[in-house]
């Protein structure tokens, strides 16, 4: 690499020429033969270095480069079995290296999600997030969880609680539960949130997952206020999440309840596009989407023994749910289209 060249400059700012002996230097004929230059200015010196270094760009091969050093490395850390797995079969390696690579093109270019309040969501320490469920198939967990991952300051991993039906599943459950999935029951998401994970719940289940289309972005019933309970517990706070696009992807127009019964499934969905395209239909539509992560809801001034305080957990619980309720209905009224943005 050339040897870096300092040129003094005045007080003023104005160029200090020094004197030089012997013929002036060279200039190329091709000014594209000239090498990019780059000044580093130190705030508290009067001098300004200029170093005669080639400028980086996407299209040298650096970039492709560090990602084929990364996939390497992850194999062998697979190989050697260099990588942990906590108590609930999380694997933190296998989340960041396979799972999020496959849900960003999905975020970023096909749903151009866009998050608000990702301040209120806390950088450590336990906190239970809840959200509004919906889209027929769960993609809105999946792209909460890319959300808190790849756009929090403190990139955190979002422990979701999930049903016994996505690890009955072959495949998807080792899958799920590699992710950082936990099956939805109070005493993990208490032992999580004592060990101060970041989890995630959604209330409505499959009655919200798989409501009509007509039903949109109107919230079911929250269950029994569980997640309340675990949360007061624990003395985390609640994060309501409201999200807005997901009801878009595969809109449900009708549900053969005789074929779901036949597969042990809680709804069949009927689409424009399933089973009509068949394979095809399971592709979801572009829909544009909105997150908001809600300001905390305490629970550290309860006391433990309030949790078993029915009327308190129904009040908590009603708080929450209206508080994401009004959240959407004031994003759907300021989106434009459902599909632009």
């Amino acid at each position: 690499m050339p040897q870096a060249r300092v040129i003094q400059l005045h007080g003023d700012g104005t160029r200090a020429v020094p004197q030089q002996s012997g013929p002036p230097p060279r200039v190329p004929a091709d000014p594209s033969a000239l090498t990019p230059v780059r000044v580093v200015q130190r705030p508290s010196a009067r001098t300004a270095e200029v170093e005669h270094t080639p400028v980086a760009t996407s299209s040298e091969p650096g970039s492709w480069q560090d990602r084929l050093e990364e996939i390497l490395d992850f194999l062998y850390r697979r190989i050697t079995g260099e990588y942990s797995v906590d108590e609930f079969g999380f694997d933190a390696d296998f989340t960041d290296n396979v799972v999020m690579p496959l849900l960003r093109p999905l975020y970023q270019r096909w749903f151009r999600v866009e998050t608000i309040g990702m301040s209120n969501v806390p950088s450590d320490g336990g906190a239970l997030v809840v959200a509004n469920h919906s889209g027929t198939l769960p993609m809105d967990g999946l792209m909460t969880m890319a959300a808190l991952r790849d756009h929090h300051p403190a990139g955190r991993h979002l422990r979701a609680l999930g049903a016994d039906l996505v690890f009955r599943t072959p495949m998807i459950g080792s899958t799920a539960r590699k992710a950082g999935v936990t099956l939805a029951c109070n005493p993990d998401a208490e032992r999580l949130l004592h060990n101060g994970e970041l989890v995630g719940v959604w209330p409505e289940g499959f009655k919200g997952v798989g409501k009509l289309w007509k039903d949109r972005y109107k919230l079911q019933r929250f269950g029994r206020g569980g997640f309340v309970s675990a949360a007061i517990r624990a003395g985390v706070p609640i994060i309501p999440c409201s999200i807005v696009g997901a009801e878009e992807i595969y809109p449900l127009v009708a549900d053969l309840k005789p074929v779901a019964r036949l597969f042990g499934l809680p709804y069949f969905p009927v689409t424009p596009t399933f089973p009509l395209l068949g394979p095809l239909g399971a592709v979801p539509l572009p829909s544009k989407w909105y997150i908001e992560f809600g300001e905390p809801i305490r629970t550290d001034e309860y006391a433990t023994a309030d949790a078993d305080d029915p009327m308190l957990v129904f009040n908590v619980t009603d708080q929450v749910r209206e508080n994401i309720q009004q959240t959407l209905y004031r994003l759907l009224s300021q989106r434009r289209n459902a599909f632009s943005g």
